[in-house]
């Protein structure tokens, strides 16, 4: 990894997504604990034309190139990689999915291959991503226990189910309120809570009203009730279509309420990790047998008091991310940085 020298500047790092916000989000832990020598802003036209910066760092592309004025996005987002390439100001992607959940258009696509192109170096946050041969690296997704100590937790509600998220058609949650009302249980409860895309939303309003047993709180879902609605819930599903990453299942697992998610090498691998009892699978469509068998499980068999989150602390998390913007400002040639001690002084730390 580069190490620095005294009387250079702090690392400049722009982040393609908003700033903390008070409300648990990805950026959070990426800047949160970084250490000093790292300096942030965040998505603008003024913070990305200014070009003041040493490292971009990309989430979600396609959210920079979707809306009013699409080709005009686009072609502005290949002309950005082409400054940044002749000024030689480094690309890190963080692969939070393998493809957008939802279809773009063939010129997004065109883009986003660019872009693949055009980046110099590759976080991905489960270690089944493949990463690019020395211009990559692991970082894992953190966990949410010391985020989420000072909010009030609820004891879990006998037969409670739990979807938390947002609604939308690619999670699934349409399978999940068939596969629940395929259930003849009048002891089991579906709760959604999350704010709803606009065509999910009718159909989440008519099964609440078809069915007692399913009710929803259909918003935003703001630190302090999510911590309540899993910690109330006995099982998380999780009933995503694909499913690489999520920050809900650490959400859920941070709580030590265990979670039912498709089977993918994702899920399994963090099945491994976390340890028995905290996982379950359903495989293809999930069906109503799979939430029966499943919350049969939870019910009665024993797991370890708590999932092993080993290794997801923010300032892991936060260091890990600042060796990796230090590395891809390397790979183009940039200036090494000054390791900042905590007072400021320049030096390793």
């Amino acid at each position: 990894m580069t190490r620095g020298v005294a009387g250079s500047r702090p690392l400049r790092v722009l982040e393609s997504i908003n700033p903390p916000d008070g409300t648990t989000q990805y950026v959070d832990q990426i800047v949160e604990l970084a250490p000093p020598w790292v300096r942030f802003s965040f998505l603008g036209a003024k913070n990305l034309a200014s070009l003041r910066y040493d490292v971009l760092h990309v989430h979600w592309p396609e959210s920079l190139l979707r809306g009013r004025f699409h080709v005009l996005r686009c072609l502005a987002f290949v002309a950005l990689l082409e400054v940044l390439r002749l000024r030689r100001i480094a690309v890190v992607r963080t692969l939070h999915n393998l493809q957008p959940h939802e279809d773009g258009s063939r010129l997004e696509a065109a883009v986003l291959r660019w872009l693949d192109r055009r980046t110099t170096f590759t976080v991905t946050i489960n270690p089944v991503t493949p990463i690019p041969a020395g211009r990559g690296v692991y970082i894992p997704h953190g966990h949410y226990r010391e985020r989420f100590t000072a909010l009030p937790q609820q004891a879990p509600v006998a037969g409670r189910l739990l979807y938390a998220g947002t609604i939308r058609p690619y999670k699934g949650v349409d399978v999940l309120l068939d596969a629940f009302r395929a259930l003849d249980d009048p002891a089991l409860t579906l709760r959604l809570v999350g704010q709803p895309s606009r065509e999910m939303r009718p159909l989440v309003d008519r099964m609440q009203s078809d069915d007692g047993r399913i009710s929803a709180t259909l918003a935003f879902v703001p630190d302090a009730l999510l911590v309540a609605e899993i910690t109330a819930a006995q099982l998380v599903c999780l009933p995503y279509r694909q499913l690489h990453n999520s920050g809900v299942l650490l959400a859920a697992l941070s709580l030590d309420r265990p979670v039912l998610v498709p089977r993918t090498p994702t899920t399994e691998a963090m099945a491994q990790e976390v340890g028995p009892g905290w996982i379950h699978f359903f495989d293809g469509v999930l069906q109503a047998q799979d939430l029966r068998r499943v919350m049969a499980k939870v019910q009665t068999e024993s797991r370890p008091e708590r999932p092993r989150l080993d290794g997801r602390d923010w300032r892991v998390v936060g260091q890990a991310y600042a060796d990796a913007f230090a590395q891809a400002a390397a790979l183009v040639g940039r200036a090494p940085v000054a390791r900042l001690a905590p007072d400021g002084r320049g030096g390793e730390r």
